[in-house]
Order: structure tokens, then sequence, then C-alpha cells
């Protein structure tokens, strides 16, 4: 990658997370963390407000925003391939915000290029079996729910159909044994549950903020899963 493309690509990192050190910048492009330095320094000195806040990392100062993107035929061609993904393997919300997502990057591509990205959607399909067909719209409720730290209520189905109102505080999803699942702290069972998307009959987020200060990493109840897939 020549310098000019790296200065591109850190630029687009910048705007694409609040904080970045210079160590991830270093792995994210294969370069010294002295060659960093010296980018933000020419990024600066052509008069992009990238700051740096210690020991958070680079960020890029509130109300500058990047012209447009354009995307060569590679990354189209893989974000196009993702689409079927998505899919194939989450439900209609997050089905719904990524075709949306996916439009606005046609928008800026050629024409030429629009009419190879169509040519090519005529040649991926994904074939699946049909208890992978989530009709639920939970995904992005529940991820903003992580995000913004709010209890989520939901009325949950066990194994035997029996139904039970519960007030959960999300730290997770985990796709696992071809299914979804929330991995949550339970109020009423005062400990960590996981709760197949699948049997969930209601699910609601009435913003109110988790109760609990302080929660386990996901990864690590990942290490408790039962199966390894």
């Amino acid at each position: 990658m020549n310098r000019i493309d790296r200065l591109f690509g850190i630029l687009t990192l910048l705007q694409s997370r609040k904080y970045i050190t210079a160590d991830k910048i270093s792995d994210r492009f294969n370069i010294s963390v002295r060659t960093v330095y010296r980018d933000i320094k020419a990024l600066q000195e052509q008069g992009i407000p990238v700051s740096f806040d210690q020991p958070k990392g680079y960020f890029l100062v509130q109300g500058y925003f990047l012209p447009p993107i354009s995307f060569n035929m590679d990354e189209a061609n893989a974000l196009l391939l993702v689409e079927s993904l998505v899919n194939g393997f989450a439900d209609n919300s997050i089905r719904t915000h990524y075709t949306a997502a996916l439009t606005k990057v046609k928008a800026v591509l050629k024409t030429s290029q629009k009419e190879k990205l169509e040519n090519m959607n005529q040649h991926i399909r994904l074939q699946i079996p049909e208890r992978l067909r989530f009709n639920y719209e939970y995904l992005s409720l529940i991820q903003n729910a992580i995000t913004e730290k709010n209890i989520i209520e939901l009325e949950y189905k066990n194994a035997k159909e029996e139904t039970s109102k519960r007030e959960v505080e999300p730290i997770g999803l985990i796709f696992y044994a071809f299914s979804w699942h929330l991995i949550a702290w339970c109020h009423y069972r005062n400990q960590y549950r996981d709760f197949n998307l699948t049997r969930i009959v209601c699910l609601k987020n009435h913003q109110k903020p988790f109760l609990k200060t302080e929660h386990m990493p996901l990864s690590n109840y990942m290490s408790m899963l039962p199966v390894n897939f």
C-alpha cells in the first residue's frame, strides 16, 4: 500500500471510531508506531483536525466529515456477499437496516460499477434450512439496549412451553447452535441467563438504565457455552 492510500485509510479509520490508539493503527496497516506518528502529522498539516486524548488515543474533532467515500469493485462485491449472509442469518430488523446501508453504498458507485454489481447479484445464492429463517425483529432493539445500557422487558417461553415475564440487563448477542442468543443478567433469577431469541414472545425497551454497575465480559460467558458451534 502506498502512502497516499494509507493516509486515506487512516482517515477513514479515524472517522469510523470515537478513539483509536497508535498501536491499533500500526497493527491495522502493518507499520511502525513511529510511522503512525508521521502519518498523523501529515494529516494535520493538510488541515484535518486530528487530536489526541491520553490514554484513549487519536480522534477527529467533532464536526469534521469526510467527503463521500468511493469503493472499488472488490470492496463492493464483499458487501454484496455479506448481504446474502445478513439475509440468511439476521432477523427482519437487521435485514432492513443493512439494505438501507447498502443502498447508500451503491449510490456512490460509478454507473459501470453498479451494472457489474447488479450482474454479480444474479450469481450469489444462499441456501439455508427453514429453521434458520428468523422472522422476529429483536436484534436491532437488543443492540440499542446493549449500547445504551437499558433494561429489557421480555416475555419468554421455555422448552416446556411455559411463559414468564423477565426484566434483564443485556450484555451481548451470541450466534451458536444455529440460533441467536441474548445473554443478560436476569433480575428474576439474579444471575446471567441465556435466552434463545426464537423463544421470545415479546420484547420491549422502556429506556430504564441498568441497576447492576458492572457486568462480566461476553467472552467469559462464551467459554461456558454447552457447544462449540
